[in-house]
């Protein structure tokens, strides 16, 4: 069948029974877009994941109240701690180990849903920024044949891959649902106002403002962005309600909180620059928004010219503009955003629909793309404003012109039209197929981790994840190959440089410059998060039964060392409370005594009084045969309790209040003791 033929019949079917054919459509879609992800749903578990999906299961199974309401609290994430977020992830497990594919299919629902949802919005916007009149069926078709090809276009588009398939990015996915929901409840609203029906109008209001926002917010703090997207969408739509309580409604679910948004941008801006940011970005906040519109370009790159394959979850090879100039296109990027912004406004009357998704893209980077010192770039921050993005495509395609009040209708017969229609066809199938082949790449944990190495020659975390598959996979030597040029780009970085040397070790030869690289960066590098932790103290334990010197007790002796050296590391409390945790560690490990390894925990709980550290440190003392040892490791705590650390503001204190209502940590204490008190007397039976 042609393609003009193709798209006769959906309009022509359109006008006898648009419903069937919105429901008929939207089903063809989902269907496409479930089976092109199908093969991602068996990948993995990557990053991230790792370091929030745990707590599924940190004090045992998540299968009593008690149990449910520490977990949901647990998240340090945003000051909310995204509790929403947290709460999603139970409906795939309660427990931790865990399977990927439930929690990867959950996400693919969701997504699919979020399609359906933005179809919907779509339709809304259109009828309203059209207003096709009540005889001319055939323009409110076309409409809404637009907006499912406007979701079919943001459903298949390749680079929401990274944000469906990446377990933790449900965090991402939550608010852009939210947001959809209250924008549809927002428009309700408005309608009712419309009507003078003050009622409905505040009923509506409510549901889609303040009570999506504030759904929106315990997922992602960007959330809170849905008053201002509403405000920008509100300032296209043309004749606005005159009911006085509908002004009131928007002046305070919607005005108040977009205000206090670019208040808070702004107070980021001044504490930013004026006073500095932590030391654990290698950049500054001016850098940071000279950089930015570098990034926003290189999205709107990857969203209007879609690929296969793209650099994924590794970012830190984007590196910070020094200046205007340097690189070039800093200013060049920040000329474009000006004029994208400039066009959409003076367009904003003639191309509403165009202008529409110009603006709702740059707010709604707001908050992820401007003062707030979060990493410089992600994929899934394209997640909520890509939303619009095809819409003025698909209004095109679908013979509706972006012109205001009329809607004339794109002749059948003319050329044109099918064009359009082959055009539409083909993206539809360009965007499906892409789309597979990257689903197909997130499915193979291992071709995926060799690929975006390839892709990001610059990023230690590509070259180390790359590295670590081929040691899994028997081939250290490739890992060694392709850490030592890496290492030379970014001697800084302690993750190469560690995983370099147990590479070497696994060819069974170290030599000297390899050791001296990773003390050097030990020395000099900046804060390595948890990664310093995990690695340090799983090699502890495992160095009696290394053979390689490299990684043995003395060397691993001077590696701490090194990383108490390091300014980064010791000026602050966390991280000096690690270092002395795996002092204690590697003394125990080393057999040099218990007491010693004591102080070392205690000098670890005096930077930070944290009950959690305490029971670590006494199971670990416990574990290695000194039972009276972690008992006087609990009374040290139990001494310094008054000093124990106040948690942030936001849901760690909440979470404190919580354990402390439960008396949850009093009761782990009882039990710790009796344990440890039955391992005194099975040793001294065992003496006697």
């Amino acid at each position: 069948m042609r393609p003009q033929m193709f798209w006769e019949g959906i309009i022509i079917t359109a006008s006898l029974s648009s419903r069937w054919l919105t429901l008929l459509a939207g089903l063809a879609i989902i269907c496409i877009a479930w089976f092109v992800y199908a093969p991602g749903l068996h990948g993995a578990f990557l990053f991230d994941d790792f370091a929030n999906l745990p707590s599924l299961g940190a004090s045992g199974p998540i299968d009593n109240w008690p149990a449910f309401w520490r977990y949901i609290t647990s998240g340090t994430a945003d000051p909310t701690g995204r509790p929403l977020s947290l709460l999603s992830f139970l409906i795939d497990a309660q427990d931790w180990p865990a399977s990927p594919y439930p929690f990867k299919r959950t996400g693919l629902i969701l997504h699919l849903l979020n399609g359906t949802l933005l179809a919907l919005l779509l339709r809304q916007l259109g009828l309203r920024l059209f207003s096709p009149t009540v005889e001319n069926q055939r323009a409110t078709r076309q409409i809404e044949a637009a907006a499912v090809l406007g979701g079919a276009f943001w459903l298949l588009h390749p680079l929401l891959v990274s944000t469906t398939l990446y377990v933790v990015q449900r965090e991402a996915m939550l608010p852009f649902s939210f947001a959809m929901i209250g924008a549809l409840c927002w428009l309700k609203g408005r309608d009712a106002a419309s009507r003078n029906d003050k009622l409905r109008a505040w009923l509506w209001l409510i549901t889609g403002l303040p009570l999506c926002t504030l759904l929106g917010i315990l997922c992602k703090a960007n959330g809170i962005l849905l008053p201002a997207l509403i405000l920008l969408i509100e300032c296209f739509i043309p004749q606005r309600p005159t009911l006085r309580s509908y002004r009131v409604g928007m002046t305070l679910f919607a005005v108040v909180p977009t205000l206090f948004v670019f208040a808070y941008l702004a107070y980021e801006g001044w504490h930013g620059i004026f006073r500095g940011i932590s030391a654990v970005r290698p950049w500054t906040l001016v850098q940071r928004l000279m950089t930015e519109p570098r990034v926003l370009m290189q999205y709107l790159d990857l969203l209007w010219l879609p690929r296969p394959y793209t650099t994924g979850l590794f970012n830190d090879q984007v590196h910070a503009s020094t200046s205007l100039i340097s690189p070039i296109t800093t200013l060049i990027s920040l000329i474009c955003v000006a004029a994208l912004i400039a066009m959409a406004i003076k367009l904003r009357r003639t191309r509403p629909a165009l202008a529409l998704a110009i603006l709702f893209f740059f707010v709604a980077h707001l908050l992820e793309s401007s003062t707030v010192a979060l990493e410089l770039y992600f994929e899934h921050r394209n997640y909520l404003p890509a939303a619009l993005m095809f819409w003025p495509l698909s209004l095109w395609l679908c013979g509706v012109r972006s012109t205001t009040p009329a809607v004339p209708i794109a002749s059948l017969t003319a050329p044109p039209m099918a064009l359009r229609a082959t055009l539409g066809c083909i993206l539809i199938a360009g965007l499906a197929c892409m789309t597979w082949a990257r689903a197909d790449l997130w499915g193979n944990e291992n071709e995926q981790a060799l690929l975006w190495a390839r892709m990001n020659p610059g990023s230690p975390r590509a070259m180390t994840n790359a590295a670590l598959v081929e040691m899994q996979m028997g081939h250290p030597e490739l890992a060694v190959a392709r850490l030592v040029p890496a290492q030379k780009l970014a001697p800084n970085e302690v993750q190469i440089a560690l995983n370099l040397l147990a590479a070497r070790c696994s060819m069974g030869s170290v030599d000297n410059s390899t050791v001296d690289a990773a003390l050097n960066a030990l020395r000099t590098t900046r804060d390595p998060g948890a990664f310093l932790m995990k690695w340090m103290g799983s090699a502890i334990w495992q160095a009696r039964e290394s053979s390689c010197p490299a990684l043995g007790l003395d060397a691993l002796g001077n590696m701490l060392d090194a990383a108490q050296s390091n300014p980064y590391l010791t000026s602050q409390p966390g991280r000096r409370q690690d270092l002395y945790s795996l002092r204690g560690q590697w003394i125990l490990a080393r057999g040099g005594g218990g007491q010693a390894a004591l102080n070392n925990f205690n000098k670890a709980l005096d930077e930070q009084v944290r009950a959690s550290a305490a029971f670590q440190h006494a199971g670990i003392l416990a574990t290695a045969g000194y039972p009276a040892l972690a008992l006087a490791h609990l009374d040290y705590f139990e001494a310094r309790r008054l000093r124990e650390s106040r948690p942030p503001f936001g849901m760690p204190r909440i979470h404190a209040w919580v354990l402390e209502r439960q008396d949850y940590w009093n009761r782990e204490l009882v039990r710790l003791r009796a344990t440890l008190a039955q391992d005194i007397a099975a040793q001294a039976r065992s003496k006697e």
